[in-house]
């Protein structure tokens, strides 16, 4: 027998196999550290028979496994190596939705592990789901390409309900405008797209943080951080300040010390570019492809603290040198992703659409 635990500095019980609290925290911390050594932990459990090969036990041990990185778990879970994928299927066959509305369901499902950002891996684990909710609902939709359709749906809706840097709350109107014809061409019930709507409308999904809130977790380790000048948006004037680039957002401050940034501005569905300035030299630019002439959506703090929303159609930013000019873009590029959530729908729309 073994415990996992949350603190793995705290004590633990093995009465079967004798290891050490050396041995056991270093399989605990390899555990913590990403996909590839997730792997690594499970085979080092398995070795020393904590946990048996068999997929079923793998993923009941991720599923039950109190005290693991939930992001390393989503990671792990959304590989396409063969044997992640069973265990895939297996983690999600360890939910059980029979009952459960869909948003209720999709509490459980996505607190059970951090949802990955590539799209692949999400389309993967969402038709997982889909495929499981419709499995112990049978008759609720039409086809697992309705229950997919609408997982998105509401996944999206939470966030521009609940993202304080979405201005456009929808309204149920336009939440079941989106939800036209996808339960094979026939429109879903309007009481239960209002239950689902009023659901997450009074409680925002509770997404699992390994590492909380506290923003320097989050600067910690970032992609790229260094001095740049920045063109103001409203007053035309070059100013010095601390960037950093993490988690698909570039964050600046005035100060290295500052714990809270001057400005975040997302990078989902935005572009960079050189470009040349009259006034300084090794010149890039972030603006927005699809929408130039319009403000980005952005915040910063104005000189009362307050947050307000960034008056910027497009940022223009002076580096040091050419060579570095170009580091910062090509880490930028690396780190610009559009939001999957969106294509995933489209297409699965379009897959309804050719059956009809």
């Amino acid at each position: 027998m073994f415990v996992i635990l949350s603190n793995p500095k705290s004590r633990f019980k093995c009465n079967r196999h004798g290891l050490s609290p050396f041995s056991y925290r270093k399989g605990r911390k390899v555990t913590t550290m990403g996909a590839v050594c997730l792997r690594a932990g499970i085979q080092y459990f398995i070795e020393h028979k904590l946990l048996t090969p068999d997929i079923q036990d793998i993923a009941r041990f991720l599923y039950k496994g109190e005290g693991l990185n939930k992001t390393a778990i989503g990671t792990y879970l959304g590989e396409r190596d063969p044997v992640n994928l069973q265990v895939l299927q297996a983690f999600v066959d360890c939910h059980e939705f029979a009952n459960l509305n869909l948003v209720q369901a999709l509490r459980q499902f996505l607190w059970s592990f951090r949802l990955p950002g590539e799209a692949q891996k999400i389309d993967r684990m969402m038709e997982a789901f889909a495929t499981r909710y419709c499995l112990c609902n049978p008759g609720v939709f039409q086809s697992t390409d309705t229950c997919y359709v609408l997982s998105f749906s509401i996944i999206m809706l939470n966030t521009s309900l609940h993202n304080p840097n979405v201005r456009d709350r929808p309204p149920f109107e336009r939440f079941v405008s989106m939800n036209r014809g996808i339960n094979n061409g026939s429109d879903l019930p309007e009481d239960q797209l209002r239950n689902l709507f009023d659901s997450i409308k009074s409680e925002p999904f509770s997404i699992p943080e390994d590492d909380g809130n506290d923003l320097t977790h989050t600067f910690f380790n970032p992609d790229r951080e260094g001095w740049l000048l920045k063109l103001g948006g409203r007053v035309k004037t070059w100013k010095r300040r601390w960037f950093i680039l993490t988690d698909n957002c570039l964050y600046y401050f005035e100060f290295t010390a500052d714990k809270e940034p001057r400005g975040i501005i997302p990078l989902e569905n935005l572009s960079v570019q050189k470009v040349d300035d009259p006034k300084k030299p090794f010149c890039l630019e972030l603006y927005n492809p699809s929408c130039r002439g319009q403000k980005i959506k952005a915040c910063k703090t104005d000189g009362d603290g307050r947050v307000v929303e960034g008056k910027h159609e497009s940022y223009r930013i002076s580096a040091t040198s050419a060579e570095e000019r170009d580091q910062w873009i090509e880490a930028i590029r690396a780190s610009i992703t559009r939001v999957p959530f969106y294509d995933l729908v489209s297409t699965r729309k379009k897959k309804i659409a050719s059956k009809q």
